[in-house]
């Protein structure tokens, strides 16, 4: 079985073709042309005319080798170069009509939940990554993204823009000498660093493990070691001092003469050694694993092996396992939360095929009921808004803008008014998305009124259509629930308007 994956990144095009050999991923071809999409889009907010048209001719060129290989297996995808660019639109269309493939274009969580996936399979006889809690960097031309993993769940995800390539394009416009030009780059780049340690969730890390496609190769050279492993090493704090000690100094083609740097790597080898080093400072660890792979191979293993992930770390499970550190991160009640999002998937599984659902809309349903009280961050009144405008700013990995939105408005519809037109966020959504938030949102409302007190009386449940198509709930419950049962008359309306039926709910004391 083989795969190709063509990869758009700020400073190059690349493709890299592979196929699966047992349990091994071989790669067949790996080519690389240098595009710097990322110098049109960071600086002066597009990509040129004739930028376009060079990615189209490599694009058209890799075409050709993708099709001696016969493979039908093709992704494309793009990063920060493409997604910040004015005229993405326009570059996506054109190349599409001129190249007959369509883009996908990843966010943050998308890079990151590819390169955590593969990370158990690139490192399974190296490294026991479901063990450790892990902070993971990978860095690219166009920004560096860090996620938290703890025994193997993604726990938070966020990029900053301090990209190899940015920080190059800056470096332009300091008319200073060399030495004040690299202090002030360290202090640029400190200061996002402090304000992403600032961010990090409340976790001892274990290890840091840098994800590095360009440059290992060279810190190997710069900084030899005949004992350090092949493409899976450690790097201690003095040594990534002495790396940026060593290639200050030169100019671009003493330092590509003195190391046998190939040009772009000369012009950005500063860069990658400032951010390295102050990679540090986000623990206190005094070493940085370096593991020499990239996004593109991530996602080619992910096409070929799809991994087989047990259920425990799918893509639902490392969802809810972020939105249980966003809980806590905006100090959210999180047992009511977890107890309103038992709720819902029970009530989900009873009543999806009345309201015509299908079971992959219970993963909007489960995020919108444990993330839906964390607009009181910000204030008691209207945390229900709160709750959206947080949501919609989220980076959720391999969830569309769409989709966020979607759990946005579910979040905040399980209080107060029901969805309305003049409602911006609801509003922007298709008119499917729509009737979904309408029904998911009414299902939760639900599902809270029956936690009204926050202290989980409701210890199971079960739901009855009758003959004349009445929903019948039983709640099982040795307390005293006068509080839920007010509620639950108040927030059923919604519910009763979107179905047609009519809701009576039942208290037991035993099932």
């Amino acid at each position: 079985m083989r795969a190709a994956v063509i990869d758009i990144g700020s400073s190059s095009i690349k493709l890299i073709i592979g196929e699966k050999v047992e349990d091994e991923l071989k790669i067949l071809e790996f080519l690389k042309n240098v595009v710097n999409i990322g110098e049109y889009t960071f600086y002066k907010g597009r990509i040129s005319q004739t930028i376009i048209n060079d990615t189209i001719k490599i694009i058209e060129n890799y075409k050709k080798i993708i099709s001696d290989y016969s493979i039908a297996q093709v992704k494309v995808i793009a990063t920060a170069a493409v997604s910040e660019a004015n005229n993405k639109d326009i570059f996506l269309d054109t190349v599409y009509r001129k190249c007959g493939f369509e883009i996908d274009v990843l966010n943050v969580g998308d890079v990151v939940y590819y390169i955590d996936s593969f990370l158990s399979f690139k490192l399974k006889q190296a490294y026991p990554i479901n063990e450790k809690n892990l902070l993971i960097a990978e860095l690219g031309a166009g920004g560096l993204d860090l996620s938290v993993l703890e025994k193997g769940f993604t726990v938070m995800n966020f990029g900053i823009p301090i990209g190899t390539l940015r920080l190059r394009q800056f470096k332009k416009r300091f008319n200073c000498n060399l030495k004040d030009t690299m202090l002030a780059l360290e202090e640029f780049v400190e200061n996002y660093i402090m304000t992403a340690k600032g961010m990090l969730p409340d976790v001892k890390i274990d290890d840091v493990i840098l994800i590095d496609e360009s440059y290992s190769t060279t810190v190997k050279h710069i900084l030899p070691d005949e004992n350090r492993p092949q493409n899976f090493f450690q790097l201690k704090h003095r040594e990534s001092i002495q790396l940026l000690s060593k290639i200050q100094g030169y100019n671009l083609s003493d330092l590509a003469y003195r190391f046998h740097l190939s040009p772009d790597i000369a012009e950005t080898i500063d860069t990658y050694a400032i951010i390295l080093n102050k990679l540090f400072k986000l623990t206190k660890l005094r070493k940085i694993y370096i593991l020499e792979t990239s996004l593109s191979q991530a996602l080619l293993a992910n096409m070929l092996f799809d991994y087989e992930i047990s259920k425990k770390y799918n893509k639902p499970n490392q969802l809810i396992s972020v939105a249980k550190h966003l809980c806590a991160k905006f100090r959210s009640d999180s047992k009511h939360s977890r107890h309103v999002a038992l709720l819902s998937e029970k009530l989900f599984g009873y009543l999806k095929e009345t309201l015509g659902l299908a079971q992959e809309d219970q993963l909007y349903l489960l995020l919108a009921a444990y993330l839906h009280n964390i607009g009181l961050f910000i204030n008691n009144r209207a945390h229900h808004k709160h709750a959206e405008y947080i949501i919609s700013n989220l980076n959720l990995f391999r969830l569309t803008e769409v989709e966020i939105k979607v759990i946005s408005c579910i979040a905040r519809y399980h209080r107060k008014a029901p969805p309305r037109n003049t409602h911006n966020v609801y509003n922007s959504l298709p008119p499917d998305e729509k009737i979904l938030v309408q029904k998911l949102s009414a299902i939760l409302r639900l599902a809270n009124a029956l936690d009204s007190a926050h202290k989980q009386k409701i210890k199971d449940l079960d739901v009855l259509i009758s003959a004349n198509q009445e929903i019948l709930i039983h709640i099982y419950s040795t307390e005293n629930v006068t509080l839920e049962l007010v509620n639950f008359d108040a927030q059923k309306e919604l519910f009763e308007e979107i179905s047609g039926n009519k809701v009576v709910l039942k208290v037991k004391k035993n099932k």
